[in-house]
């Protein structure tokens, strides 16, 4: 059933005329309070995604620390029982600074401000870590490549000064839910495996899996007191102990014993070489590490008052090899006053059209080539220097 349509004025009286006029100006008022509460809306989504963090890592220009000077008070490199000789001048090992990746804290509007500014530097987080690492493990992996960083540099220091050179098997890390873990610890000295004498790290490596997954392995340790290790005391004798660790089968690679454990050979001298320095990480120290030990146990003081700087990493045989952010580094040392910057010759290309006013750069290989350019540009002589066309 359908009902007739309605008179098109039915329903309005003629006196309700004056009333609805109002009702055509609240129109566009309505309309821009809307527009205001849009832009209002659309300024806080912006806004909120300027803090939203990037898939990005922020590299800056970090602190530099004089490797043969104190540090809040002590020698950033502390050697007793033997000889030293007085030092002078200030020899930097400089760092960069890492915002965002898996650590987090890099937002967009941070990233807009570092594109900005010619000496950070923004790159893909996954150019730098894997994707599944996590923060915790950034730190550790970090911390245990400054751990090498710093045995390597007392081998290369004691080869250059043609001195004797101690090594010692040690667990460089232990991962969590392994079989290892809550038995061994991280710094334990592997002294034998079942009582097989260990003098290598593969020693270590082929007594866990020359036996099936499952066996009961016997580690002997050195290890420092619990109380002692608290301390810090870098003094306390560590005590040998016997570990029990029952072995696995490898879930990254089935069919392969393992107990969770990376181990590696640290590097001594005949006399206790200790390094201070505290929540910095990754490897690139070794080389001005290893300059400080020599310049410590040398007469005559090498850098003869003046400021050098620089970056590398060191093998143990002194050959030095590239490291990260050199760019940033180049900036920071020239920021902390440096006239001398001795760096891998492999970032040459890199380093091109970066160097900051003021600033000499030696380009190096070796320690016995950073040794011989920082007395080169002491004594006022020539240093090596980068290829006009490096790339």
């Amino acid at each position: 059933m359908s009902l007739p349509p309605s008179p098109p004025d039915a329903g309005v009286r003629p006196d309700d005329a004056e009333a609805h006029e109002p009702t055509a100006h609240h129109g566009p008022a309505r309309r821009g309070w809307m527009l205001l509460i849009s832009l209002v809306a659309t300024a806080a989504l912006v806004g909120v995604a300027f803090l939203l963090p990037v898939p990005f890592v922020k590299l800056a220009p970090g602190p530099t620390f004089d490797v043969i000077g104190d540090d809040d008070g002590v020698p950033v490199i502390q050697i007793t029982d033997t000889e030293t000789f007085p030092v002078s001048g200030t020899l930097d090992m400089t760092t960069v600074l890492e915002s965002g990746g898996p650590r987090g804290g890099l937002t967009f509007l941070d990233a807009i401000a570092s594109w900005i500014d010619p000496s950070d530097a923004i790159v893909p987080q996954e150019l730098l870590f894997p994707d599944d690492i996590t923060g915790d493990e950034v730190r550790q992996r970090q911390a245990i490549l400054f751990s090498t960083s710093e045995s390597n540099a007392i081998a290369a220091a004691m080869g250059h000064l043609g001195l004797p050179v101690t090594t010692r098997v040690v667990v460089e890390a232990v991962y969590s839910d392994t079989p290892a873990f809550g038995q061994l610890e991280a710094s334990d000295e592997i002294i034998a495996v079942d009582g097989a004498a260990v003098e290598s790290p593969s020693d270590v490596v082929d007594a866990v899996r020359s036996v099936p997954a499952g066996t009961s392995l016997e580690f002997t340790v050195k290890r420092a007191p619990a109380d002692e290790a608290q301390d810090g005391d870098p003094a306390a004798e560590p005590l040998e102990q016997t570990v029990t660790v029952v072995s696995e089968d490898n879930p990254e690679s089935p069919g392969t014993p393992y107990i969770g454990i990376s181990v590696s050979t640290l590097y001594g001298a005949d006399f206790p070489i200790d390094f201070t320095l505290e929540d910095v990480g990754g490897p690139s120290a070794g080389l001005i590490f290893a300059t400080g030990i020599v310049d410590k146990l040398t007469p005559g003081g090498l850098t003869a008052g003046r400021h050098v700087a620089g970056t590398g990493t060191i093998t143990p045989e002194g050959q030095v090899g590239p490291i990260g952010g050199i760019r940033q580094k180049l900036a920071g040392a020239r920021e902390a006053g440096a006239s001398l910057f001795v760096m891998p010759a492999v970032h040459c290309g890199e380093a091109l059209g970066h160097i900051p006013d003021g600033l000499t750069v030696a380009p190096v290989e070796t320690l016995d080539e950073a040794i011989s350019a920082i007395e080169a540009f002491t004594a006022g002589g020539a240093v090596p220097s980068c290829p006009v066309d490096a790339t």
